[in-house]
């Protein structure tokens, strides 16, 4: 091969590599992004002035011509430069006085894009350093508590799956709120440019209304966020079923056991027993089922999301599943019947007290039921107790901050908040109004406090017990909480899809983490088989086991 032949291969091989041909997804996750920077970033766009929907809807099909870098990046610059001139507007300097919060905030993709070329890089450089400054037209945090709110987006009362438009505004929506304004972005499992690429192909070409909406769902569970779940009304058919059998399991060590049923009539149809080991559900084990559902099940951690997971399992839209259990050490396989959930009458709850005093003048509280007017009443019935045990595992009512001043001898912090910071979308705040709770009170309460804790603990109930945990002389009993302490934040993505997720991060105050971990026991107890056949609360029993030995 002589000089001139080789030279002429690489300079075409140098060609033809520079102007590589670049896949759909990568294009439409590079327009995302850069729909969504431009969303909350460009003055014209942020200001409200620009019908932004409309915008991407008119550039979507010159994306889709673009066949290299260079015409790719040629059209989003055009595309930006359509929106006007962007004046210097260099933002203020940050406040020395301010605790910053950078984990979430990630704009290194504007300049190491794989789709821009040198030149877009610079133009979307040039905007974040003039970025908008003024109140954004998209978002706001107005109202109590001053609060996290999407606003002024078109709802699209006409949407229709078929369109691929608006399933991709659906999407480019969602995503964008995540990147942004999540705060809780840094500790999911995904990256969350990975988890854009893995699901734009389902909802830019799905075979199926079906394939679309467990898209949909799916993107959000990702999220790994209790609170976190997008929803809509044909969604269901297709994640589990409006069919529910009647009665409730509890899952340990991977099998399902039974622990409640709805009522003696239904349970005595199929022979269903308090103490059922399910081990199977229609042919898959308790695991292989968990695991099957687990991209359509949200929560912050495994316990959580088993939760939803173990409900869905055992929905349909069938009479009928059939299960594989273990009773008396003897495995068996029968058909069961499940009903709409308007014909299953469930027994009312057994009544139990608000609070009351066990053996060994130990008080016990159940939180979800005491109200406001009652916790003065409460707290001086028992102020002579040894100990106090604070039943939290499922939501307690309004009166954690009341109780508090009972146990502490003053003013406590309980946690500190974290928050949007507006002004530059992706990075937060610690607010400087740390959450309190107690009163100066040399009479507080001085036995041993327990707080008993469990999946169930979720979003206020944790909070509930950050501020028990403040007391002097306080252990926490339980298994994992939800891990999702902080305000739900539920909002419209698009006609049809509701979705939402925790809006703030709570930190306890020397800045420890509770999402996804939870509020970490003391004591951690971890339920059997056997305990939950005999009706046992080992949560319970081991809370007095501790008052009484202090081990």
């Amino acid at each position: 091969m002589n000089k001139i032949t080789l030279v002429f291969l690489i300079v075409c091989t140098q060609t033809i590599f520079g102007y590589a041909k670049i896949t759909e997804t990568e294009k439409l996750a590079a327009t995302c992004k850069v729909w969504g920077f431009l969303k909350y970033y460009h003055p014209a766009v942020a200001s409200g002035k620009i019908n932004w929907d409309e915008k991407l809807f008119e550039v979507l099909p010159k994306i889709e011509k673009a066949q290299t870098k260079e015409e790719f990046s040629a059209t989003i610059e055009k595309w930006i430069e359509s929106l006007g001139e962007v004046s210097a507007n260099t933002p203020a300097a940050p406040d020395s006085k301010t605790d910053y919060f950078y984990k979430n905030l990630n704009l290194e993709w504007t300049q190491k894009g794989k789709l821009f070329t040198k030149s877009l890089s610079q133009k979307l450089k040039f905007i974040t350093e003039n970025r908008f400054q003024g109140v954004n037209h998209f978002v706001n945090q107005e109202g109590k508590n001053v609060r996290l709110q999407f606003v002024n987006e078109p709802v699209y009362a006409d949407f229709k799956w078929t369109d691929k438009n608006l399933r991709l505004l659906a999407l480019f929506r969602f995503w964008n709120y995540t990147e942004y304004f999540f705060p809780y972005k840094y500790v999911m499992d995904q990256n969350w440019d990975e988890a854009l690429t893995e699901i734009l192909p389902h909802i830019e070409a799905p075979a199926s209304e079906k394939e679309f909406l467990l898209a949909m769902r799916e993107i959000s569970i990702k999220l790994n966020d209790t609170h976190a779940g997008t929803i809509s009304p044909d969604m269901v058919k297709y994640l589990g079923g409006e069919k529910y059998t009647a009665f409730t399991p509890k899952f340990i060590d991977d099998k399902a056991v039974i622990v409640a049923v709805a009522n003696d009539s239904l349970a005595k149809i199929d022979d269903l027993r308090i103490g059922d080991i399910i081990t199977k559900v229609d042919g898959r084990t308790v695991e292989q089922q968990l695991a099957e559902l687990s991209k359509y099940t949200q929560g912050s951690n495994k316990a959580a999301a088993t939760q939803v997971g173990g409900f869905i399992m055992f929905t349909g839209n069938t009479d009928d599943l059939e299960i594989e259990f273990i009773r008396d050490n003897t495995a068996s396989v029968k058909k069961i019947h499940r009903y709409p959930n308007e014909k299953i009458k469930r027994s009312p709850p057994k009544k139990t007290a608000k609070w009351e005093i066990l053996a060994d003048n130990i008080g016990y509280v159940r939180m979800s039921k005491v109200s406001k007017e009652e916790v003065a009443t409460m707290m001086e019935e028992l102020k002579r107790t040894q100990a106090i045990i604070f039943e939290a595992r499922s939501r307690p009512a309004y009166t954690d901050f009341l109780v508090s001043e009972y146990l502490n001898p003053e003013r406590r912090p309980i946690l500190t908040l974290l928050q949007q910071d507006l002004s530059y979308p992706g990075r937060y705040y610690f607010r400087n109004d740390m959450e309190e709770c107690g009163k100066s009170n040399p009479d507080y309460y001085k036995g041993k406090v327990i707080v008993l804790v469990g999946s169930g603990t979720h979003s206020f109930g944790e909070q509930t017990v950050m501020s028990l945990q403040t007391a002097p002389n306080v252990t926490v009993v339980g298994t994992q909480t939800s891990g999702s302490d902080g305000p739900n934040y539920e909002f419209n993505i698009i006609n049809g899809f509701d979705s939402s997720f925790t809006s703030m991060g709570v930190f306890y105050p020397n800045k420890k983490e509770t999402q996804r971990i939870g509020i970490v026991p003391d004591i951690k107890v971890i339920p059997t088989i056997l305990g939950a056949q005999k009706g046992k609360d080992e949560v319970l029993d081991r809370a007095l086991l501790f008052v009484k030995t202090g081990k």
